[in-house]
């Protein structure tokens, strides 16, 4: 009896200092609220790289790692990123526009090859789409220099211009309204006599007016055709008169 009585003694004695239900929710409550606020904290860090006089910013996260710098080599088309390794193993998460830096093969996407301090590194693609490429790379404790070797620099694809046809306007001849003679005018072109004003009057801007037109009176052309009638008819009679005559007188002098 003694040494329950003591056993009980020890245990109350030891309750007060072990934490009851609601410390320990509390305690995990903060660490998983402080989790999420560490692993936020890791997000959206922003670098920015030099091309050819072009600076293109690269987003990446870091962890048990640092980036301290980036540089581009145009002519091995790589990325180079100055790290400094905390832990034994960091972990960088880059994200590459295509735009700006890529790797094609014949049209498709080829892996990247990573290299740090010169051998190769461990990573992978874990996500690709129409305008981004991720990666998740392995870097090795101890390492410096942390290369992404591609296959282009600034990859902007470039609409197609699309040409305009050129629409021809027709050309239309415009016919000048004195094509025809005096009191004449033109209808699907053939000039015609103009009926809109009176016999011996035309139409000239819009108004009827006399046609000064000489005009060759009919009897004056019969009477030159009457006189020479007339004079052929002499010449001919003259003709036939004088040989006539020569005949005759052929005959005379025969006799």
């Amino acid at each position: 009896m003694l040494e329950n009585k003591n056993m009980n003694n020890l245990k109350s004695e030891r309750l007060p200092y072990f934490p009851n239900v609601n410390s320990l929710m509390k305690i995990s409550l903060g660490l998983i609220f402080f989790t999420i606020l560490s692993t936020a904290f890791v997000y959206a860090e922003t670098i920015s790289v030099d091309v050819d006089g072009t600076s293109f910013d690269v987003q990446y996260t870091a962890v048990g790692m640092t980036v301290t710098g980036i540089e581009s080599d145009t002519e091995s088309v790589s990325l180079i990123f100055s790290v400094d390794v905390t832990d034994s193993t960091g972990i960088l998460n880059v994200e590459l526009e295509r735009s700006f830096f890529d790797s094609i093969y014949d049209d498709t996407d080829d892996l990247f090859f990573i290299l740090a301090d010169g051998d190769e590194a461990i990573s992978e693609e874990i996500q690709s789409t129409s305008q981004s490429r991720s990666l998740i790379i392995t870097v090795p404790s101890g390492t410096e220099d942390l290369e992404i070797i591609g296959s282009v620099f600034n990859n902007s694809v470039e609409e197609p211009i699309v040409e305009e046809p050129i629409v021809e306007e027709p050309i239309v001849e415009n016919i000048p309204n004195n094509e025809c003679g005096p009191g004449t005018i033109l209808e699907d072109d053939i000039c015609i006599l103009d009926q809109r004003c009176g016999p011996g009057t035309i139409l000239e801007d819009g108004v009827c007016v006399l046609d000064s037109t000489p005009v060759t009176s009919s009897s004056s052309g019969n009477s030159k055709e009457l006189i020479m009638s007339i004079t052929v008819a002499f010449v001919i009679a003259g003709i036939i008169g004088i040989i006539l005559a020569l005949i005759s007188r052929a005959n005379r002098n025969k006799n």
